[in-house]
């Protein structure tokens, strides 16, 4: 192919992604009777009990609204939901191939890490797996449009940091957070985006996609010796931070202030993507560090307030977490930031 042909079918295929973003119904207007905060009762998987055999809480979403409801910190019907991605809205970032690809019940058993789903019709799968997943890309993308119009948003779910646009894995089958940015491109005419992933895992989904987009701006601070040991990946980090296994509270907290103060001298950023996932917990087998509940709420505190001192609009996701105990410190910590005043939970009339 000549290097005009090239060109032009660059060309078209960025035009055909804009349009697929332009005429998306996942933006939509949202009334000032509900708050910033989204989540949907299908985000929650119920397979058959099969969904236990994998260490993630499928049911950790709705805990954690259930929690902030009990406890008062806000009301059930102001809570938003979220439209279903469709496959023209994930075509944004993936490829015709990989989508395909999630029709093998197969492939999908192999990115969720669970064997048994692969011997089950893809229909079930579709519906009891990949539909909840698609919500959540749904939620995502809309909490950008909040973060901007707001200052702030909480999608209850999302943060599938280890799916890129043509590769699953690590019970992530969409890559929200990639798709996220991208309509914050097109839509909210942001031209410059950092990610701050302090989930225990490196987030090498969206490493990967944007590795040659200087609009973006990632800070990874991660555990080197856990999954997914993406090298390939890591070259494209801006800003790395490694906590190795048995990092303390205290030595967590201080790493992360010198990132924040470093990422903030470096990135003057339009949006921050916040991928807060609980694995950091103490306990957590997957995670392997050795942080506190009050240190995680003390991080998603600073985290906070670093986009806010800056006026930045930020969206945080809730990502990994394998221990029951994930729901209770997503809630106290959300709690935290309204108590904090670094978000607002009242309902305007």
């Amino acid at each position: 192919m000549s290097s005009s042909s090239s060109s032009t079918a660059t060309a078209d295929a960025a035009t055909l992604c804009r349009n697929r973003i332009l005429s998306s119904k996942l933006y939509f207007d949202v009334p000032p009777s509900k708050i910033p905060v989204i989540y949907s009762s299908n985000y929650d998987i119920a397979f058959l009990g099969i969904e236990k055999l994998h260490p993630f809480d499928s049911s950790k979403w709705g805990r954690v609204c259930q929690f902030l409801i009990t406890d008062a910190v806000l009301e059930r019907n102001s809570i938003i939901e979220p439209q279903e991605a469709s496959k023209d809205d994930l075509l944004v970032v993936h490829s015709e191939s990989y989508l395909s690809s999630l029709k093998s019940s197969i492939n999908v058993a192999m990115i969720i890490e669970v064997p048994p789903v692969a011997v089950f019709p893809n229909c079930i799968v579709q519906k009891k797996l990949l539909y909840p997943f698609r919500k959540q890309v749904g939620g995502t993308i809309l909490a950008a449009k909040l973060a901007k119009e707001r200052g702030w948003a909480i999608n209850v779910g999302g943060g599938f940091h280890h799916c890129s646009s043509d590769k699953g894995g690590g019970f992530c089958a969409y890559a929200d957070i990639s798709l996220c940015i991208h309509y914050a491109f097109v839509r909210l005419g942001i031209s410059r985006v950092m990610i701050i992933d302090l989930d225990a895992h490196q987030g090498n989904g969206h490493e990967m996609d944007f590795s040659n987009d200087r609009r973006v701006y990632i800070l990874d601070m991660y555990n080197p010796g856990i999954y997914p040991f993406d090298y390939a990946a890591r070259r494209y980090i801006d800003q790395k931070v490694e906590v190795v296994s048995g990092t303390t509270t205290v030595e967590y907290l201080k790493k992360l202030d010198e990132a924040l103060e470093v990422a903030g001298q470096r990135f003057n950023p339009e949006l921050v993507i916040y991928n807060a996932g609980t694995d950091i917990l103490n306990g957590d087998c997957l995670g392997r560090l050795k942080v506190k509940p009050d240190g995680v709420i003390n991080r998603d505190e600073k985290v906070f307030k670093f986009a806010r001192e800056r006026n930045i609009p930020v969206v945080m996701l809730t990502s990994g977490g394998y221990m029951k105990s994930s729901a209770r410190v997503i809630a106290d910590s959300i709690a935290n930031l309204s108590k904090n005043c670094l978000i607002d939970l009242t309902i305007s009339k």
